[in-house]
């Protein structure tokens, strides 16, 4: 179960505290922003997250939107600029991907509130059923029957967010931040229905960041 109370307290005290962390562009072989298993949000659901990360006072850091907005379901390799159609890996990824959500419903997220972390500001879900669960644990059953290394080490999902920023300098007024978590701390978006998974590719453009779909996966199970 998402409990996101002490992580939001201990997201206020980092920001305010100076221990705020950030991003840096890629790099080949990083441990961040490697392929990764993901579901994003359509319809009203993310229109409203799309208008509310607008409005964040965020100057120089990843402030996400539309296209990029997304849940993580697994992250799954170090940073590759280079992942073409037939590598192998790929390949073993979209075949788990395809395994974990066949004959399931869309996964539901209730998304309420926001809350600052040292990384950045994210959106708070909280799975309104199993169908999330099971994915996360089919896909991982899925990868390691196919020898995939494991890059989360055993790490269980428990906690679900949409991430609205990620820092990518060091922040100039983390009181802005927290004040604008707070202000928008009972924000209600919606349950969001997320029925495509993917396996997808992080770019940098040079201010932000841009996702490249490479495999698709679809949860087209009745509820």
């Amino acid at each position: 179960m998402s409990d996101f109370v002490e992580f939001r307290a201990k997201g206020r005290a980092a920001l305010l505290s100076g221990q705020a962390t950030h991003d840096l562009p890629m790099v080949e072989g990083a441990q961040r922003w490697g392929l990764a298993a993901v579901l994003r949000p359509t319809g009203e659901v993310l229109d409203r997250l799309t208008g509310l990360s607008a409005t964040i006072e965020a100057p120089g850091h990843w402030v996400h939107g539309r296209r990029t907005l997304h849940l993580t379901l697994r992250s799954l390799e170090p940073y590759r600029h280079e992942v073409p159609a037939h590598d192998p890996l790929r390949r073993a990824y979209a075949c788990a991907l395809a395994e974990a959500v066949a004959g399931l419903p869309p996964a539901r997220v209730r998304l309420v509130g926001v809350s600052p972390h040292a990384g950045g500001v994210v959106a708070c879900g909280y799975p309104q059923d199993d169908a999330l669960g099971t994915m996360w644990r089919r896909l991982a059953r899925g990868l390691a029957a196919r020898g995939v290394k494991d890059l989360e080490h055993d790490r269980v999902r428990d906690r679900w967010y949409i991430s609205l920023v990620h820092f990518a300098a060091p922040l100039a007024d983390p009181h802005k931040i927290v004040e604008w978590c707070d202000a928008h701390a009972g924000t209600d978006f919606g349950v969001a229905e997320l029925t495509r998974a993917e396996i997808v590719q992080y770019v940098h453009t040079g201010t932000s960041i841009r996702i490249e779909s490479l495999e698709r996966a679809e949860a087209t199970g009745r509820h």
